[in-house]
């Protein structure tokens, strides 16, 4: 699935049997192979609720075997399909609170959109990464923009209709 998001290639059915196997499998799964998974569902925007509960509950179990790229990818997936309950970000959160110093700006721009929306959704928990928001944005800015797939499609139509242009 990582390949087909990343590729930005649409196949939901192939995400959804994907999805129904891994949820029975998810403890043969290491931490980064969950990681890239979240990702993967949350890139593609395929909702799979069921699977990001599995995720969720073996995260929990298994912190301690995360790295702080694991940490970082798993908390923007969870924040990019909404979900709904903070203790996970907040544990994931403090998980990587003392390895923020060694992550690159990817990491840290990801984590920037979890501060936010976690911010947004609980505006009355504390979150662990919050002292951090200033670098974290900082990171998140400097990130160069690339167009969404509805922005590269609306670019091959007006191609296609003669108006010549390039993303600046």
């Amino acid at each position: 699935v990582w390949a087909f998001a990343t590729a930005r290639v649409a196949a939901e059915t192939l995400f959804q049997a994907i999805a129904g196997a891994a949820v029975n499998r998810i403890g043969d799964l290491n931490p980064q192979d969950m990681a890239n998974t979240a990702w993967a569902f949350a890139k593609a925007g395929v909702a799979a609720g069921t699977l990001f509960e599995a995720i969720a509950g073996a995260a929990k179990n298994r912190i301690g075997d995360f790295n702080r790229q694991d940490l970082a990818i798993t908390m923007w997936s969870f924040a990019c399909v909404g979900w709904k309950q903070s203790d996970l970000f907040t544990l994931l959160g403090s998980a990587l609170l003392e390895r923020l110093g060694m992550l690159g700006n990817t990491e840290r721009s990801q984590l920037y959109v979890v501060t936010v929306y976690f911010q947004i959704e609980w505006p009355h928990v504390e979150f662990p990464l919050s002292a951090h928001v200033q670098s974290l944005r900082s990171a998140f800015t400097r990130q160069e923009p690339t167009p969404s797939r509805f922005q590269r499609e609306v670019s091959t139509v007006l191609e296609r209709l003669g108006w010549g242009h390039t993303f600046g």
